[in-house]
This record gives structure tokens, sequence and C-alpha cells, in this order.
């Protein structure tokens, strides 16, 4: 092989990595996101656990998180708006990213 490779190869793996660790980062702050929707529904229990797989499941509806604030931002009617759901999504996947770099 030559250097060129090398640095081809290199490049495609950083890339892949890159790709794996945003995609967790994704559905880590779409868990950690419908958690605190739970908590302001006063959900607890099971019922966390099934309101984290609806919201996770709502992700995969469309490209993009817009699914996701817009389930959420619903079943939170009044308590939220959308707006504050995004924002709070962007808090949220900056802790996700930190979250993952300690674990990893």
């Amino acid at each position: 092989m030559t250097t060129f490779d090398d640095r081809e190869n290199a490049f495609e793996n950083k890339f892949a990595h890159d790709e794996e660790m945003k995609f967790k980062a994704e559905a880590r702050c779409n868990k950690l996101l419908a958690l605190w929707a739970a908590e302001k529904l006063g959900k607890s229990g099971d019922a966390v656990k099934a309101y984290v797989a609806e919201v996770i499941k709502a992700d995969f509806e469309e490209a993009g998180h817009e699914d996701v604030v817009r389930k959420v931002s619903a079943d939170l009617g009044d308590k939220s708006n959308a707006n504050e759901v995004r924002a709070k999504r962007s808090e949220l996947l900056i802790e996700a990213q930190r979250q993952l770099l300690s674990e990893g």
C-alpha cells in the first residue's frame, strides 16, 4: 500500500467513526429529551420507559429531528411550545455529546 492509500483509509475510518458518534449523540439526545418531557408530563416508572420508546420511534418518521420536536411539543401541549422544545433539544445534544465523550 502506498502512503496515499493509507491516508485514504484513515480518512474513511475517521468519517465512519464520526458518523457513528453523531448517530449515537442524536439517539442519546432524543432519550434525554423524552426524559425531560416525561418529567414535565408527570410520568413515572414504566410510563417513562414507554414514553422514551415512543419518542425514539418518532425519530424514524422522517430525516432530521423535527419529527421528534413535533411529537414532544404536541404531547406537552400548553406545558411547552415547539421553540422551547427545540432549545431544550439543542442543550441536550451538547449534553449527549459530552456523555458519549466521557464514556469513550
